[in-house]
């Protein structure tokens, strides 16, 4: 994608920290709206009024606003709102049709199948159409039917793009651009394939493919084997997005959904599991949702933590943690790390990327709108560095959503 194509790339941006103090003030204000919805909004200039959309987008709550502020806000505000409410709506009806399709294949062909996150939760009936958006569409298979369901996949129009040590990614042929800012329904679909569940914390692969893949799993699209399983698995994923500073709001509202409705007995098998990294988000959802769990299930969870990352995190809001942060860290995700040896070779990992991640970095460069206008993402490990030393660099993601939301029309 061109340069000039982008939304915002020619934008001026005031100073970085006023940017900081805007994103900062608009994450922590919509995080309580979205929590618990106040009756007048926020006394706010234009610059932050625009601020305000990206940080919506980049949380994943645009069309949770839409329907559960009581102000409308300024002109432009609530119009920007439903607008990205309808193409949530309007994408989830084609990632609705999309897994019907994907599951009769599988169920033709013999291969049992696990729609994940926030698919199920839709699936579920905890959220409305235009309430949550999806990215991609993520399917969990075991590895016995890995290759099979590739090919089925490829059946239905779609061939592999990529894989990382997590799943394989399936797209559209061909593919096409994102379209605009925030959400829109036509942005292609894709597809995740899983054969295991793991996130690395930050660098060691944490598995629980054994708790989320049901013992006795028929030909196409099957639940989780309980909720546990479920909230297990939102846990985890917040838990790494936490360490890379990616979390967003709506994976915590995610769980604040889900966990009330977990039984006594559902919270001693999640604990049996013995998840330490369990208690960081379910706390910081606690922060803005309000008790979550019983006080013995989340004094449990808290036991299994170590006692380093339970000091970190508790102190944490979510713009530290949260993909509208501002600021690059040299080791984000350090109090992840579990002995000393790990963080020594976390720390080296960061200083000296790997292959694999140096591939990753120039694949993201052409596929991330977000980076095609970063002079950091150009920059040379060495450089990257020297920048370093000399001043805080800022994140591409948040500054490349600023100006998009600045360029918006009204």
């Amino acid at each position: 994608m061109a340069r000039e194509q982008l939304p915002g790339a020619g934008v001026s941006l005031p100073p970085a920290p006023v940017v900081h103090a805007a994103l900062r003030a608009a994450t922590e204000c919509l995080a309580a709206e979205v929590a618990g919805p106040r009756d007048s909004p926020p006394d706010w200039g234009e610059f932050q009024w625009r601020t305000a959309r990206a940080v919506a987008a980049m949380l994943g709550i645009s069309g949770l606003l839409a329907t559960r502020l009581r102000w409308r806000g300024p002109d432009g505000w609530a119009e920007f709102l439903a607008g990205q409410h309808t193409q949530i709506a309007q994408r989830h009806l084609r990632l609705d049709a999309l897994l019907s399709e994907v599951g009769a294949c599988f169920a033709g062909h013999g291969i049992p199948a696990q729609a994940l996150k926030g698919a199920a939760l839709c699936r579920a009936g905890l959220y409305r159409p235009g309430e949550r958006p999806m990215a991609d569409l993520d399917l969990l298979v075991a590895p016995a039917h890995g290759a099979r369901a590739a090919a089925a996949l490829e059946s239905l129009g779609l061939r592999e793009s990529h894989r990382t040590v997590k799943h394989r990614v399936f797209v559209p042929s061909p593919a096409t651009p994102a379209r605009g800012f925030g959400e829109h329904a036509e942005n292609d679909l894709k597809v995740e394939l899983h054969e295991r569940i793991c996130e690395a914390l930050p660098m060691r692969l944490t598995e629980i493919s054994h708790l989320i893949l049901p013992q006795c799993a028929a030909p196409g699209l099957n639940p989780y084997p309980s909720r546990a399983a479920l909230l297990a698995h939102l846990l985890l994923h917040a838990a790494a997005d936490m360490a890379i500073r990616a979390l967003r709001l709506v994976q915590l509202h995610d769980i604040a959904l889900l966990a009330p409705r977990l039984t006594p007995g559902e919270w001693q098998e999640l604990a049996a599991w013995a998840p330490w990294w369990a208690w960081p988000p379910l706390a910081l959802a606690e922060r803005y949702y309000g008790p979550l769990a019983p006080v013995e299930a989340l004094q449990a969870l808290g036991e299994l933590c170590p006692a380093h990352l339970r000091r970190a995190c508790a102190r944490r809001a979510l713009y530290e943690v949260g993909m509208p942060r501002l600021w690059l860290e040299a080791f984000p995700g350090l109090e992840w790390t579990r002995t000393l040896a790990e963080a020594f070779l976390y720390m080296r990992a960061r200083l000296v990327p790997s292959a694999e991640l140096r591939a990753q970095r120039a694949r993201m460069l052409q596929s991330e709108p977000s980076l095609a206008t970063s002079e950091w993402s150009r920059l040379s490990q060495g450089r990257r560095i020297a920048r370093f030393l000399r001043a805080r660099p800022a994140r591409p993601w948040p500054m490349y959503n600023v100006r998009a939301a600045l360029a918006q029309p009204d």
